[in-house]
């Protein structure tokens, strides 16, 4: 039985698997730990990476060790210098700062003498075939491949043309270079890969220096050896390459970094491909790569999510040897427990309804008491101007109400967060029928929205003066996509076929007049709505606010219909 005393922060989580095999390494004396987190720079950075950056920092962090930050900038053709400098905001605003910044291209020169030397012991040669007639040549996982005519080249022929295909004589794809392993090999990525392939394109960083380029396969697993990594973490589709990273490194006789594979984060209703979210944002699907709507880490942070929202989640989904699938609500679950605590309260009205109080002074206004944060005392509180007209929801009103409606009714009586209370006396219509005003009368003797003879009144709104509101433009943003899997389309569909209608809804708002004082960035509760974060798009006079997450998880209400 389990000890009632025990709190959660007491009881530690048990090791996962990578801790594990780290801690094995440090009783056999073993006790450096060097990982890196090595992002192709071909894309914005989404919430798997972060995982994988929490994961690879984190273990670092934990036994003493360091983590580089090294990108594998192996294909000109698809990187771009937006790409790494997104990337390092990226990291450095999780929370984490790299050892060492590396890039595969600084290995371009040793990686090349690589190459010559595993031509030199006979165990790469170059290939007059193209990419598509070695893919036709390959095989099948029952059928041996088929060897090419210029395998069996000799030494002396393949460092000529190797170097000829470095001094730039021949077009792209004209040549490439491959390793010569076994064609018969079961794990097809043996049965002798490319290691280089010529591609005529400015490098973001070498310029016009190499005509040649090495695939990831072959660059990879040389970049972790030559900054000695000692544990090279990767996700669990790259397990069937470990045979081939370990290949490269034994036959160079260079420092045996090893891999290790952990599941990747499959996460519902989110789509997890670079490609395809790059094809949304060629598209003009959404406005970008951050795009508050996007799975990049960027998006999440102009959403208004917090960096230790996404390392909690991070924490949550742990690491496993099995890919699974995370249900989206986990991560916005984190994010409300991490702004409950340090979002500060405000009243805003997204769906204005008038309402002016009969008998309350025309000339008259007041400042009433709200707290900023009830999870946090530390916040204190602020004035909120009060008047004989406010604004409140169009849904806290109904004229046929249900049994046990608690908020505004013909003749029914509510609470005003902070202030006092009222009753609905008449409903205003306009020519169509449609609700555009409630005359109520409010009870003086009810200051701070407590009776003032002891009935009891159930209901509580929130409200917003109508003479002092901001005016704003507020983006409801929700999920991209409709279907919880994307992997899967039916029949003659895309993944493109599940974009959510609703994704983005944009109404005006009336806000309390101290969100008018809001910087970029900063976030907010806005009571009995959501989670709520001002925009980089606002201006002096007009702000706008992005919904980072509800209160609740409505869409866990609609999957259970």
């Amino acid at each position: 039985m389990s000890n009632p005393n025990e709190t959660a922060a007491s009881v530690e989580r048990p090791l996962n698997f990578l801790e594990e095999i780290i801690e094995e390494s440090i009783a056999r004396g073993d006790k450096r730990v060097q990982t890196r987190f090595p992002p192709e720079p071909n894309g914005y950075l989404h919430i798997g990476h972060a995982k994988s950056i929490c994961l690879n920092f984190g273990l670092a962090k934990k036994y003493g060790g360091l983590c580089n930050l090294r990108f594998d900038d192996t294909n000109p053709v698809k990187e771009d210098v937006e790409y790494v400098d997104s990337i390092k905001e990226d990291v450095r605003w999780l929370g984490f700062e790299w050892a060492g910044e590396h890039y595969a291209s600084d290995y371009f020169d040793q990686l090349y003498e690589w190459a010559k030397e595993l031509i030199k012991k006979g165990l790469a040669y170059v290939d007059d075939q193209t990419q598509e007639q070695i893919r036709q040549t390959r095989g099948t996982v029952t059928v041996p491949g088929t060897e090419s005519p210029w395998r069996n080249r000799s030494v002396e022929e393949n460092l000529d043309l190797f170097e000829r295909m470095r001094a730039g004589e021949f077009g792209d794809g004209e040549k490439v270079l491959r390793a010569k392993i076994d064609m018969a090999h079961p794990n097809m990525l043996l049965r002798d890969p490319i290691m280089y392939r010529i591609l005529h394109s400015e490098h973001h960083r070498t310029g016009n220096k190499w005509c040649i380029y090495p695939m990831y396969d072959y660059a990879h697993g040389e970049s972790d050896s030559i900054e000695r990594i000692t544990h090279s973490i990767c996700t669990l589709e790259f397990d069937v390459h470990r045979p081939l990273y370990d290949w490269f490194i034994e036959k160079l006789g260079i420092f045996p970094s090893h891999q290790y594979e952990f599941a990747r984060l499959n996460l519902t209703y989110t789509m997890m491909s670079k490609r395809k979210l790059l094809q949304l944002v060629q598209e003009g699907i959404v406005t970008g790569w951050d795009d508050p709507r996007m799975p990049t880490i960027s998006a999440l942070r102009r959403r208004g999510y917090t960096p230790e929202s996404i390392r909690m989640f991070a924490d949550k989904v742990g690491v496993a040897k099995r890919d699974n699938v995370i249900d989206l609500g986990l991560l916005e679950f984190c994010v409300r427990e991490d702004l409950n605590k340090r979002a500060e309260r405000r009243m805003a009205v997204l769906d204005p309804l008038k309402v002016v109080i009969t008998n309350y002074p025309e000339d008259k206004q007041e400042t009433v008491e709200c707290v900023n944060n009830p999870e946090d005392e530390s916040a204190g509180r602020r004035g909120v101007p009060f008047g004989r007209e406010i604004w409140i929801e169009r849904s806290d009103f109904m004229e046929n109400p249900p049994k046990k409606y608690y908020r505004l009714s013909p003749g029914g009586e509510v609470r005003l967060r902070y202030a006092y209370l009222i009753r609905c006396d008449e409903v205003i219509r306009d020519a169509e029928g449609r609700v555009t005003e409630l005359r109520c009368t409010y009870d003086p003797e009810s200051a701070g929205g407590k009776s003032s003879d002891g009935r009891r009144v159930k209901g509580v709104i929130h409200w917003v003066s109508a003479a002092h509101a901001v005016r704003a433009e507020v983006r409801l943003f929700d999920r991209l996509f409709t279907r919880a899997s994307l992997d899967d389309p039916e029949e003659g569909k895309t993944f493109l076929d599940y974009l959510n209608p609703e994704s983005l809804r944009k109404v005006t708002g009336y806000l309390e007049p101290s969100l008018a004082e809001a910087s970029v960035g900063d976030k907010f509760q806005f009571e009995r709505t959501g989670y709520f974060c001002m925009d980089r798009d606002s201006a002096p006079g007009r702000p706008v606010f992005n919904r980072t997450v509800t209160l609740k998880d409505s869409w866990a209400k609609i999957a259970d219909k």
